[in-house]
């Protein structure tokens, strides 16, 4: 079954096809981080703008790149849910454009699921460029880490479609923390990968930062942690809290620099990382998997493999970050279960959770 894929969530455009939830055909992703990097941040108005403008070019190529027709997709999956509604729109009007077009069923789908779903896809068509896809697809029960800019959150899964929350963030997702904390020390968006470019020449102990105690073991809190990072430079630089914020960056040397870079980010994945181990101890899972934009942190990586006591594989970066083949990846399997959705019932949920989905619930 070859299932068109199409992601528009956020400030990536992309569409994927992706034979029968495990083969990658083609994933084609245009990137707005150059156009948001000037803001310090997604402008909602600017990413929706610009999905409009390039993503019909985006799904021929897709198309063009698998060397299928529309006769030979079986079905479009669309992320629906959860991400910015502008963005979203874009997305969902063109897979039901497509869909009413070419007489094609239509699966909406989550977002942060499809994060999961991209380790999942372990082969790729030969004409693709060689990608270090994971050598098998994980097994049941499976313990789903998914960290992004907008998501931190524990998965248990007992089957597709058939999983439990453990746990995610109160406040700052950890994608957001990382932004977040590259700006106080000066550094571009997106933050993530600047923070882990930068800490590589620092000391991850050089400063002792807090880990939030929260009732569950498996809930998030990064929010503390960032504002003991702001407090730790203002007295690193010998300023109070009304000093402000934005000309911190101009009192820090790079020594200073790397080493805040790389005490916030070994906190803030141990944080991840406990929480993890922890439900691996109590619910032995057969496999473990890592998803989201966060899951391609060389740290987080570093730390899992570490400390986890059964191997895991990882999806390749260009499947961590937003993508149109985990959205098909996931439709995939979506179609083996639940009938696809008439295409004037299909809208976008900005905010809804994985574990209030119709797909969970089927």
């Amino acid at each position: 079954m070859i299932i068109l894929g199409i992601e528009s969530s956020c400030d990536e455009t992309s569409a994927a096809v992706v034979a029968d939830g495990k083969r990658l055909l083609s994933n084609v992703v245009h990137s707005q981080v150059d156009i948001h990097a000037e803001y310090g941040g997604v402008v909602p108005e600017v990413a929706a703008r610009s999905h409009i403008e390039v993503i019909n070019p985006i799904i021929k190529k897709a198309l063009r790149d698998a060397n299928v027709t529309w006769d030979d997709i079986d079905a479009i999956a669309v992320a629906y849910a959860p991400g910015l509604i502008g963005s979203l729109l874009v997305g969902v009007l063109a897979a039901r454009t497509l869909a009413e077009l070419h007489n094609k069923p239509l699966y909406p789908v989550h977002h942060v699921e499809g994060h999961i779903y991209a380790n999942f896809i372990v082969e790729q068509a030969d004409a693709l460029a060689p990608g270090s896809l994971p050598s098998k697809q994980p097994t049941f029960p499976m313990l789903a880490l998914a960290v992004s800019g907008l998501h931190s959150q524990l998965v248990l899964f007992k089957n597709h479609g058939d999983y439990e929350l453990l746990g995610e963030t109160l406040d700052d997702a950890v994608g957001e923390a990382f932004d977040k904390v590259a700006r106080m020390l000066g550094l571009p968006y997106p933050g993530g990968p600047a923070i882990t470019k930068t800490a590589q020449h620092g000391n991850p102990t050089a400063y002792t930062l807090p880990k939030a105690k929260l009732k569950s073991p498996y809930e998030f809190s990064f929010s503390g942690l960032k504002t003991a990072v702001l407090r730790a430079i203002q007295r690193e630089v010998g300023v109070d809290h009304t000093f402000p914020s934005h000309e911190l960056p101009g009192r820090l040397n790079d020594v200073q620099r790397a080493d805040f870079a790389a005490s916030f980010q070994y906190t803030a994945v141990k944080t991840l990382v406990d929480a993890t181990v922890k439900a691996v101890d109590e619910f032995s899972p057969a496999s473990v998997v890592i998803a989201g934009g966060v899951a391609a942190n060389s740290e987080l990586r570093r730390q899992l493999s570490e400390r986890l006591p059964l191997p895991i594989e990882y999806a390749p970066i260009s499947l961590c970050t937003d993508n149109g083949a985990m959205i098909a990846a996931l439709g995939y399997y979506h179609a083996q279960v639940v009938p696809p959705t008439p295409v004037d019932e299909v809208t976008v949920r900005p905010s809804i959770s994985m574990s209030d989905t119709l797909w969970n619930k089927s």
